[in-house]
């Protein structure tokens, strides 16, 4: 029997069947070969369309070894940091490798240039400190905008158009320093901005008419323009028209270089995260349910965000006879995946599984209370199943100290 839910996060599951699903071990992630391939398709027909280029965001998704599943789609990746840049490098070595970090660290820009094609600086004294050895080094060398032009409702901490933010460079304060410092534009190949989150087309279009009316004219001077991430290309229903014809009029009037660097389009609903119900309790009016995994150490965006993941079978609170309140193990009392409803009572031993779970969750997890990492799982396009990551004891232990067995006296470095 085969594991059936219509909504787009369990598509599929189609390929896999409940004895696959009863021998999973638990927590763990599943990640979805097939569906991987599906966003990759999408992606890869923009380009084809329109001539841009699209990277990987390995901040949303980073599980390297299903890299060469993605490969025949993407253009390179994008990096955070210096670990990111060498990970894409060595992962992908024929493909783009771009960066941006709100600040460089001097002690590893030199290592950084050996990974990194295109480097973007988030302020003008940045770019003057580290863009000439960059410029030297044969790199292409972008600036960060902050268009002031905020698209987002609900969650302002994904919001980098809001007042006082830190990240991008707003046009006063490059007119100021321009006017310190006359050489800077010489050092620019292209423009950078990142104003989405989970947005369709439409925001875009919006964004646009801010860079122009506010960095239009540096534009014809550019290479290259990055329209950054946050787009959710791959979902059901977005407006690929729009998002298409907004590259190809930047492309064509500026005759620039369009990039687009999506994370979570290139893994939405491509992954699981398959749980077992513990234990079940009443408090009053409401009914509850620990499960193996946590909210706050393996789907952190749930609390952080804050947002509620679709469940396999599951409704609405009140839309099935049953609602239950799914949480976590740990101390944390506020380690709520949220409120569901079901057929019928849970029962430990239930196997319950997560949607859409392979975007910033294996990246971002964390062993809070000693909690176990889930393993990481691939379900292959032919159905079959491969553990790709095991995790343990020592991966929760090696993050809090030394290898040694002792205490200070084992210290191997002192300053």
């Amino acid at each position: 029997m085969r594991v059936r839910d219509s909504r787009p996060p369990f598509a599929g599951l189609a390929n896999l069947s409940e004895v696959q699903l009863h021998r999973l071990p638990t927590p763990c992630y599943l990640l979805d070969e097939a569906q991987l391939c599906r966003n990759g398709e999408i992606l890869l027909g923009v380009q084809q369309r329109t001539g841009c280029r699209i990277l990987l965001a390995q901040k949303a998704f980073s599980n390297f070894n299903v890299y060469p599943v993605l490969a025949p789609y993407l253009a390179g990746t994008e990096a955070s940091g210096l670990y990111e840049s060498r990970l894409g490098r060595e992962e992908l070595p024929e493909k783009e490798n771009h960066v941006f970090c709100a600040a460089y660290r001097t002690d590893e820009f030199e290592e950084l240039l050996q990974y990194a094609d295109h480097i973007v600086f988030n302020s003008p004294s940045q770019l003057a400190k580290f863009g000439p050895a960059a410029k030297a080094a044969g790199k292409s060398i972008g600036l960060r905008i902050n268009p002031e032009c905020s698209t987002q409702e609900g969650h302002e901490i994904y919001d980098p158009c809001a007042p006082g933010s830190r990240l991008g460079t707003t046009r006063a304060q490059w007119d100021a320093a321009v006017a310190a410092h006359p050489e800077l534009p010489e050092l620019l190949d292209g423009l950078h901005f990142h104003t989405l989150c989970e947005q369709d087309a439409d925001a875009l279009a919006v964004t646009l008419k801010a860079v122009e009316a506010t960095f239009g004219d540096l534009l014809p001077k550019m290479k290259w323009v990055n329209f950054g991430g946050g787009h959710h290309v791959t979902r059901p229903g977005y407006d690929l028209a729009t998002l298409e014809q907004c590259i190809c009029q930047v492309q064509a009037k500026y005759g620039v270089q369009v990039y687009l660097e999506p994370g979570e389009a290139w893994a939405l609903n491509a992954g699981y995260l398959v749980t077992t119900v513990l234990d079940t309790l009443q408090n009053g009016d409401t009914s509850l349910a620990i499960l193996d995994t946590s909210a706050a150490c393996h789907t952190p965006d749930v609390i952080e965000m804050p947002y509620r993941p679709p469940l396999l079978d599951a409704g609405d609170p009140g839309e099935k006879p049953c609602t239950v309140r799914l949480g976590g193990p740990t101390c944390l009392a506020g380690d709520v995946m949220g409120d569901y409803s079901f057929k019928a009572p849970l029962a430990p031993g239930q196997r319950l599984v997560f949607g859409d779970m392979a975007i910033y969750t294996t990246c971002k997890n964390n062993t809070f209370n000693g909690m176990p990492l889930p393993d990481i799982w691939l379900l292959r396009s032919d159905g079959s199943l491969a553990r790709l990551a095991h995790f343990g004891y020592q991966d929760f232990r090696c993050r809090l100290g030394g290898r040694g067995e002792g205490t200070l006296d084992t210290a191997s470095v002192q300053i």
